[in-house]
């Protein structure tokens, strides 16, 4: 009989992440953010390849990185709206954890699996800044995908690419919550 963690299951039931524009610092400090860091590492990675990195961006950082978006969606031609709602992210939050693909030669680990690995880097990571108690969030975005701006802002090499930027701070309103997915609409059960 397999032994229950019926604390972990209720968390995970009950989990909601927190919009990036509700958080507020303070955010962890680097003792309360090793743990966090330290669960994500935990992560299936296909092979013991290690195919994600974390940058740890704060305040100083993430006012440098709002201006980089600004820069980024005016070169991409993108709206003001667009433009100050990617900057917005970056001016709110207290801390982000920029999670890096970087894929790895391997001819037992395809690439997919390795994308696969570093997207659950990102979850483990939210959902251990939600465990701890923090509001967290998983943003992406149009810059994030803009080589200029992943290369120059966060200096990634060629070979990288971001899966997510987990903003951490403390929770400014508790979201009310949302519908969640019909099992009976995309679950199938197969018995022979």
């Amino acid at each position: 009989m397999p032994t229950p963690n019926p604390a972990a299951m209720d968390f995970l039931l009950s989990r909601r992440s927190r919009p990036a524009k509700t958080l507020k610092a303070p955010g962890p400090d680097d003792a309360a953010l090793m743990p966090l860091l330290t669960a994500a590492a935990r992560t299936p990675d296909h092979g013991k390849l290690e195919p994600w990195r974390f940058i740890v961006l704060r305040a100083p950082a993430m006012r440098r990185l709002a201006d980089a978006v600004t820069e980024c969606g005016t070169r991409l031609g993108k709206s003001g709206e667009d433009i100050a709602k990617a900057r917005d992210a970056w001016e709110r939050s207290p801390l982000c954890v920029a999670v890096v693909e970087v894929q790895k030669d391997s001819p037992k680990i395809p690439a997919l699996e390795q994308t696969y690995s570093a997207g659950a880097a990102c979850l483990a990571l939210l959902n251990a800044a939600l465990a701890s108690g923090w509001g967290a969030n998983w943003l992406s975005g149009w810059a994030s995908h803009d080589r200029g701006f992943v290369e120059g802002a966060l200096g990634l090499g060629a070979d990288e690419k971001i899966a997510g930027f987990i903003h951490i701070g403390t929770e400014g309103a508790a979201p009310p919550e949302r519908p969640r997915p019909d099992l009976d609409q995309i679950v199938s059960w197969v018995s022979e």
